[in-house]
């Protein structure tokens, strides 16, 4: 086998660096830990997914008992094995779907046992926790805006309840 001499243009195949594979390597650490993070939480999702479901129902509620003049109560105890929660004074024809689309979700009013939806325009400020395995997330109104996710400071506010209020202020709309 013959053997080239020096400075000949010939060379033999020798394989990658350890500088080459060290990049390669660093590369593929870089994309796994993108990738790892882009990925959303399938709870913080579902749990997401039925705290908007949540809002627009109590809005199509909302909406409806100041159109229609009713007083209307959400309370999130079932009644039945056909409901996960009630809308109390709304006629059948009006009625919303009564199912979570997870069932392992959890609903607590906050200060109360239900959410006063109407008739009258302001309503007080209400809210509710919603919760699937550890994580939760909560909706809630001031009573003038529509219901929204509460984020921040304004959650650890409601989920402390009426004792965390300051003297003077209300945390919670009074039952009705």
């Amino acid at each position: 086998m013959p053997i080239s001499a020096p400075g000949s243009k010939a060379r033999r195949a020798r394989g990658f660096t350890l500088l080459e594979l060290m990049v390669v390597v660093a590369m593929i650490a870089i994309t796994t830990a993108v990738v790892a993070f882009a990925i959303p939480d399938p709870s913080s999702t579902r749990l997401e997914r039925e705290a908007a479901r949540l809002i627009a129902l109590l809005e199509s509620a909302r909406t409806q008992a100041r159109a229609g003049a009713m007083t209307v109560l959400w309370v999130p105890q079932p009644n039945g094995p056909e409901a996960d929660y009630q809308f109390l004074g709304l006629p059948p024809a009006l009625m919303p779907p009564l199912k979570w689309l997870e069932s392992d979700v959890k609903a607590e009013v906050v200060g109360g046992r239900s959410i006063v939806l109407g008739p009258e325009p302001v309503i007080g400020a209400q809210s509710v926790i919603l919760r699937v395995e550890d994580k939760q997330i909560i909706v809630g109104t001031d009573g003038l805006s529509p219901f929204a996710v509460i984020t921040g400071n304004e959650a650890e506010e409601d989920a402390a309840g009426p004792a965390a209020a300051p003297t003077g202020e209300v945390a919670n709309a009074p039952a009705r």
